[in-house]
């Protein structure tokens, strides 16, 4: 209990806690370059990356949040049955929910912009309101609630499908088994209806990055579905303690009342582990196919539906590894236990000690080397099919990126479907064989614990266990971790943005749109810079020394000249260290002021753009300490009496023109991996 669904599922929801934020901080940096080709990005007070920082912060909101919840789930009186019980447990959980749909609100308008320009797969740029990104969390945290109460009717005592295989118990172990699978299959039905439906608002409500903030959202309750979730097996462990320590029977009572809420509290815990595994599998997919630049997953090439074949299996093959595993050790373990009581006198009577260590090193050991193979399977089909497709398609990646997401598709269908089914039916073959400890009515008749139909209840808590307690949880791990080996293997297959594959071939470096600075009327003018570390940036000025840049025929041409000599430092109030870092900068492991005194940019080509007015994409050739490298950049430009008015922005990869952190030491190299690559200069300027 304490391995399984305390330390086991923490991971479990840990995993999904972590790759959640992950993906939505991924997608909201798409959010940040589809609004820079909009030519609408502007700085906030988070430096212009709130979007890829809101995640973080509902996070960290519904931890606090979460703590608040957790007092107040109190019990009024020692008299409480399973309905009070479950309902103080209720209150915190919904309190907690509500209070992060506040945080919701307070977050996106404060970290948000009012408006935001997303692309939509086959719908083009649409404005998005900050409000429309606050209903997509709303979605999340309702999925979170509802697949609580769907898993709480289906594994709850009392309710119509524990009472159903509770009479079917009573014509032998086949039946009760039969009516188990049924209500298992039967469960899928409500929840993979309203995952459907989270992910088509959610997408509606603010694309792909909706969907990702949904599941943020429904994960920042987290820690309070952690608490819920081991009150099971605390529950559990007291009432085994009250029985062996010979307890009255009013102890044993109430920690009976204890054991059979949390029994429905883990199987509830295990299904918001499967709807943080739904979503968060969905925002890493939704990563992976912008990431890798995929128009989508298109079955009717044969490569990709076999894939999507593939890893339809690899869950049911997964389950019957996990199951194998539960019964080699199980029967290692009856072994082991029989052994004893030949071996060792006394056990029943209380005289003699039984050796619980081996029981445990048997358990142990069975759980890791039971799960090599199903862990070489989870890691090794995706790298498989990667390798397979190079050696078959060297030329063509797309396809790759294609096969390895319709296989990441197929696990991801087929492994939610699978652990909906076993998390819900091992939960109602459990609490239909509590039932009986209560007693329960079989046509007409009181049933109590020891009778047959009980005896049947107990066949089938016996296949259900491994169903809720190991291939059922497994599965989540399954889809998560597929869907980020997917992730990571992005770069290889892709790398791009819808069509900004065929840009990132001739442009290293992605465009952000930084704060514009308005220069008076005269030229050359200067630049503003902005370079940024972890915890903080320093900006500055740098002036233009030679410019020539002109219009014809709606052709932009020309280039300027930078001073190298003449940059500064405005944000560091403190003379002597101002100097330290404007010396830094001039250095020669840095820009090499002292050989390379100039810097020089050179368009090659312009493209007026078709949504924004005044409004071009500008190429061209930046050449710093004579290394020359292409970038793009969009910049607005206005013919007026004086000249042309130019208002741009670009941002470059330092790294790409040997600027470095010099320091040999390996404290200066761990300091230089604080200091972030993109440099970013804004301005506007008359010429």
């Amino acid at each position: 209990d304490n391995v399984g669904d305390v330390a086991g599922m923490g991971a479990d929801l840990f995993g999904s806690y972590v790759a959640t934020v992950l993906a939505a901080m991924v997608l909201g940096n798409y959010v940040i370059s589809d609004m820079t080709e909009a030519g609408t990005f502007v700085v906030d007070a988070f430096g212009g990356i709130g979007p890829i920082l809101l995640p973080m912060a509902i996070a960290g909101g519904g931890i606090i949040i979460s703590i608040i919840g957790t007092f107040l789930v109190k019990i009024k009186s020692n008299e409480a049955k399973e309905d009070q019980v479950q309902k103080a447990l209720n209150i915190g959980n919904w309190t907690s929910i509500g209070l992060v749909a506040a945080a919701c609100f307070v977050l996106v308008k404060w970290m948000l912009p009012e408006t935001m320009q997303m692309e939509f797969y086959g719908e083009g740029v649409q404005d998005i309101t900050s409000m429309r990104v606050f209903y997509a969390t709303l979605v999340g945290l309702v999925v979170g609630a509802a697949i609580s109460s769907f898993t709480e009717y289906y594994t709850g005592l009392g309710k119509a499908p524990i009472l159903k295989i509770v009479q079917q118990s009573s014509t032998g172990a086949g039946t009760n088994i039969i009516a188990g699978l049924a209500t298992g299959m039967i469960s899928t039905f409500s929840s993979v209806l309203l995952f459907a439906a989270a992910i088509w608002s959610s997408y509606a409500f603010a694309g792909f990055y909706g969907v990702a903030l949904a599941a943020s959202a429904m994960m920042a309750t987290t820690a309070m579905q952690l608490a819920i979730d081991a009150f099971g097996p605390i529950s559990d462990n007291a009432g085994g303690i009250a029985e062996m320590s010979e307890q009255e029977p009013i102890v044993r009572e109430r920690t009976d009342i204890l054991d059979s809420v949390g029994n429905t509290t883990a199987a509830t815990g295990k299904g918001f582990a499967i709807a943080s595994a739904a979503l968060t599998s969905l925002a890493l997919f939704a990563a992976y196919v912008t990431f890798t630049g995929i128009d989508g997953i298109n079955i009717f090439k044969a490569p990709v539906l076999a894939m999507l074949f593939v890893g339809g299996m690899i869950p049911v093959v997964f389950s019957a590894l996990a199951m194998n595993a539960v019964g080699k050790a199980a029967m290692e373990m009856v072994e082991e236990v029989r052994r004893q009581f030949r071996d060792i006198p006394g056990i029943m009577e209380g005289t003699g000690k039984p050796e619980y260590d081996k029981c445990v090193d048997i358990s142990t050991k069975a759980s890791l080397k039971q799960m090599l193979l199903p862990g070489i399977l989870t890691i090794g089909f995706p790298i498989g099919i990667i390798i397979l497709g190079m050696l078959i398609y060297p030329e063509n990646s797309k396809l790759v990126a294609e096969m390895l997401g319709g296989y990441m598709a197929g696990v991801t269908v087929s492994g939610v479907l699978w652990a909906i089914f076993q998390n819900n039916a091992g939960g109602a073959w459990d609490n239909a064989k509590k039932s009986f400890e209560a007693g329960v009515e079989i046509n007409g008749e009181m049933t109590y614990k020891g009778s047959e139909a009980h005896k049947a209840a107990v066949t089938g808590d016996t296949v259900g266990d491994p169903f809720k307690d190991t291939s059922g949880p497994s599965m989540n791990i399954l889809i998560k971790l597929t869907c980020l080996i997917g992730l990571v293997a992005a770069p290889i297959l892709g790398g791009g943005h819808g069509e900004e594959d065929a840009q990132a071939e001739t442009a290293p470096v992605q465009t952000e749109e930084v704060e514009q600075v308005v220069v008076e009327e005269a030229a050359p003018a200067g630049i503003k810079w902005v370079g940024r570390k972890v915890g903080g940036s320093h900006e500055g000025t740098i002036e233009l020394s030679e410019t020539n840049i002109e219009m014809t025929d709606g052709v932009v041409t020309g280039s300027f000249t930078i001073d190298m000599n003449s940059i500064v430092c405005t944000d560091i109030d403190d003379a002597e260290s101002n100097a330290d870092l404007v010396g830094h900068l001039k250095a020669d492991d840095f820009f090499g002021v002292e050989a390379n005194p100039t810097a020089m940019f050179v368009i090659t080509k312009s493209e007026k753009s078709e949504r924004k007015e005044d409004v071009y994409k500008i190429t061209g050739d930046l050449t710093i300490k004579g290394i020359t490298n292409p970038i793009n950049f969009p910049a607005k430009i206005t013919e007026e009496e004086g000249g042309l008015r130019v208002k741009a922005d670009f941002a470059f990869d330092r790294t790409a023109y040997g600027v470095e952190y010099g320091s040999k030491s390996i404290i200066g190299k761990i300091a230089g991996n604080f200091i972030y690559d993109e440099i970013e200069v804004s301005g506007e300027w008359i010429f």
